[in-house]
């Protein structure tokens, strides 16, 4: 026979679960409106973010058009193993990562100072101009802006003009391996500092002004405030930022290396995704290798997820924040 206290807390279990089902279908029922609400966004992502991955099985395919994706044969892992037996992969690799940690020691800190000072500016109206300005490149297509830093960068541009006020020779920027990358580091910091400094004057926007009230009162001063309470208030954010930018470390930044970039600068200037781009459309005049291009993707998108959760993980143990 079973034990009747353990049959009784067994019912017990049961009836919580029971009753825990009742006040989700309640709570669903009672908000049905909002619920409904979010319908056509679940369907947008399902159309355009889930069915779609189904494409990544080309990575395990040799794709032929006339067969399509799902005629196409399977091949198992060769695709990687040509990828990874491809000299040019490893130059491009190196690129990104280089790229990309020169963006995130440079990049990462200037919105999070930016926000430190445009918050201790004591004119509010000002303090508004300066911001609403350092927006605007932000909504401005790469597609544009390279074409303005070209003119800028180019022989009788701005910028070779105050070099030959100075007594100094022409400067071939955008041609030059050596100029090429500070170059896009500078001009993307410019362009998303503004932008990205929105969430951390949000966290500041946040913190109590009583604190302030009583660090004054204790004598310090602005720059103390700001080292021992502003920082410390928005430590959580900038952990949570930074380990979703150690998962981005293989983007580079697709949009910004494609319109500036050319063929001079390849060997400084190739990333993954552009590697990608002339792969998969066969820019080079090769012919287009889709189950190439699709594993070199499939690749960059797992070592990004496989940081995210070292990231987390070892900023969980450190600090005791992280996403999760």
């Amino acid at each position: 026979m079973l034990n009747p206290a353990f049959s009784a807390e067994a019912g017990t279990s049961v009836n919580k679960q029971n009753e825990k089902k009742n006040s989700v279908g309640k709570q669903i029922w009672k908000y049905r409106e909002r619920y409904l609400m979010l319908i056509p966004m679940l369907l947008l992502v399902l159309i355009f973010s889930y069915l779609p991955m189904y494409g990544i099985t080309l990575a395990f395919k040799k794709y032929r058009m006339i067969d399509g994706i799902f005629g196409s044969p399977w091949v198992g892992f060769l695709q990687f193993q040509k990828l990874f037996n491809t000299a040019s992969f490893w130059t491009v690799m190196k690129n990104t990562v280089e790229i990309s940690l020169l963006r995130i020691i440079f990049g990462f800190p200037a919105p999070i100072i930016f926000a430190l000072l445009l918050n201790e500016i004591r004119h509010r109206k000002y303090q508004r101009v300066v911001q609403t300005v350092s927006y605007l490149p932000h909504f401005m297509s790469w597609v544009v802006l390279s074409g303005i830093f070209m003119q800028l960068f180019s022989t009788s541009g701005v910028i070779n003009a105050v070099v030959r006020l100075f007594g100094g020779d022409n400067v071939m920027f955008m041609t030059s391996q050596v100029w090429f990358r500070p170059i896009l580091v500078m001009t993307g910091i410019w362009q998303g500092v503004g932008w990205s400094s929105v969430i951390y004057l949000a966290s500041i926007a946040g913190i109590d002004p009583q604190i302030y009230e009583a660090a004054r009162i204790d004598g310090a001063n602005r720059l103390h405030m700001i080292w021992y309470i502003t920082i410390p208030c928005i430590y959580p954010v900038i952990s949570m930022l930074f380990i979703l930018t150690i998962g981005g470390i293989l983007n580079a930044g697709f949009d910004q290396i494609f319109n500036m970039y050319n063929p001079m600068v390849y060997d400084v200037a190739d990333i993954l995704d552009t590697y990608v781009y002339r792969r998969g459309f066969g820019a080079d005049g090769a012919s287009a290798d889709y189950s190439f291009s699709t594993a070199v993707g499939l690749f960059k998108n797992v070592i990004g997820f496989c940081l995210v959760i070292l990231s987390n993980f070892v900023s969980k143990k450190l600090t005791d924040s992280g996403i999760w």
